[in-house]
């Protein structure tokens, strides 16, 4: 069998290298079809053949020098961090489970975000619920607030359903990965992280760090993100773990990934295993080869394209109609469904569009949800002192490019804010009115955020320029809904 399809050189290497060879006319002639042939059948091989990239594990002679060459760098070099900090009990052995609670928390807030965001948030998180049993008696309201603008805010809500089974459950914290993956939001990373670090149990950690450290180590050009290929590497990992220090060594496995074995730019010349790597000493021996060429980037998921109608709504005071932004005036806040993205946080009225819309037809939309969700109808129960287009801007998930169109609808109640309360049916949906103040210290997440930064500054403009006719031509614009 043709040794290019079972090596270790990643498939677009491969490729290169196999289609010079043809030019060059090593493999002696072919006939076009032939050639064809040959190229679909390496492909189909090597993409479908993930098991034949790891052929074989680590050897002693290997797993040794890598324990001990990671373990005294780990020492030497790994990074001040507020999570890996002991009290005097806890490098005794005293505090387990205030140690697995910080290992726990910080694990959490490190998916998906950069550690120099994440150390701000948990150093506040730590101060306001220091132990698993202040946490368990917050509120989901609370833990959102904090959470604000690190994103993912299911992690949060796993968090607090977390600690409220773990306290609830009477028994402790739990401290092998079984017992720690039954519950909410804890999977195997997480598990083994924390049974590893603050219980010392012998057991394997495999995140995006070490997947691209073993990748190098190994020369694997498997698909890293294939089910197969995932099981082989938390079985080398396995293999690597030192049973005697099995946090610390999986520690400065993440840590060489995070500041040495980088996607871009990694410092070989500085990596204390590259006496081990495969990748490097490949690429040594044949420059079409190069160490940032494993893991195999794969296409990442087409973001879904969702387009939004948010609208600002600020209800004023008092009974004169020609001055905005009074002490009195209040924001329209409506809370997001318990389930879904975004669950249980803040928002400003929105409706989400099928298509891209003119601002007629938007507002329209609006002045529905308006009418049938809060009663505000230009009609029976307010005026509208201004209505201003504000802006658009997009905002970017991790799987959909929201595109927010933005307008303040500034709006004066007949008969005042207290009666209209009254008449409300609070019905399904939870909202709720706040003044300015209340609004600027709110744990509002980042799109939330971007949306009262625009209007506010639109409101700033607008004192120094010519909004007073604008909203003059839209104070006599009626809210409907057909």
């Amino acid at each position: 069998m043709n040794s290019l399809v079972w090596s270790h050189k990643p498939l677009l290497v491969q490729f290169r290298q196999w289609t010079n060879q043809q030019r060059r006319g090593r493999r002696g002639r072919r006939t076009r079809n032939d050639n064809h042939q040959k190229r679909k059948t390496t492909l189909t091989l090597l993409i479908t053949d993930p098991e034949e990239d790891i052929e074989d594990l680590f050897s002693e002679k290997e797993v040794k020098q890598i324990r001990v060459s990671l373990l005294e760098w780990y020492d030497e070099n790994q990074r001040e961090l507020p999570w890996r900090q002991r009290s005097g009990s806890e490098s005794d052995g005293g505090d387990e489970e205030k140690r697995a609670y910080g290992v726990w928390v910080s694990e959490i807030m490190l998916q998906q975000t950069r550690v120099q965001t994440v150390i701000e948030y948990y150093n506040r998180w730590m101060k306001k619920w220091p132990t698993i049993h202040h946490l368990s008696q917050a509120s989901l309201e609370e833990v959102n607030e904090m959470w604000a603008g690190l994103g993912y805010y299911r992690r949060a809500r796993f968090l607090l359903e977390g600690a409220k089974m773990i306290v609830d459950g009477g028994g402790g914290f739990p401290n092998i990965v079984s017992a720690l993956l039954k519950v909410p939001g804890i999977g195997n990373y997480t598990a083994g992280a924390i049974a590893s670090i603050a219980f010392n149990e012998a057991v394997p950690v495999v995140d995006g760090n070490v997947i691209r450290v073993l990748a190098r180590l190994k020369a694997i050009s498997a698909n890293p993100k294939d089910s197969l290929t995932i099981k082989k590497f938390w079985k080398l990992a396995a293999q690597l773990v030192d049973p005697c220090q099995p946090g610390d060594f999986n520690q400065s496995l993440m840590e060489l990934g995070a500041t040495v074995c980088t996607p871009l730019n990694p410092s070989c010349a500085s990596c204390p295993v590259s006496g081990q790597c495969r990748a490097l000493s490949m690429s040594k021996h044949d420059s079409s080869v190069l160490v940032t060429d494993y893991p195999i980037k794969v296409e990442k998921t087409k973001q879904r394209h969702d387009i939004s109608a948010a609208c600002v709504v600020e209800i004023l005071g008092g009974q004169d109609g020609s001055e905005i932004n009074l002490p009195d005036s209040r924001f329209l806040l409506v809370k997001r469904p318990d389930e879904g993205l975004l669950a249980g946080l803040w928002e400003f009225p929105s409706v989400m569009l099928d298509e891209e819309v003119d601002l007629t037809r938007r507002r329209k939309e609006v002045d529905c949800f308006l009418k049938k969700s809060f009663s505000l109808d230009s009609k029976k129960n307010c005026s509208i002192v201004s209505r201003e287009d504000v802006g658009e801007f997009v905002h970017i998930f991790s799987h959909i490019r929201l595109k927010v169109y933005v307008e303040l609808l500034v709006l004066r109640l007949k008969g005042g804010m207290n009666d209209w309360l009254e008449k409300q049916n609070k019905g399904t949906m939870a909202w709720k009115c706040v003044d300015n103040e209340a609004l600027s210290n709110m744990g509002l997440t980042s799109g939330v955020r971007k949306v009262y930064t625009m209007v506010e500054k639109f409101k700033q403009k607008g004192s120094t320029t010519n909004s007073i006719p604008s909203r003059k031509r839209t104070s006599s614009k009626k809210l409907r809904c057909s």
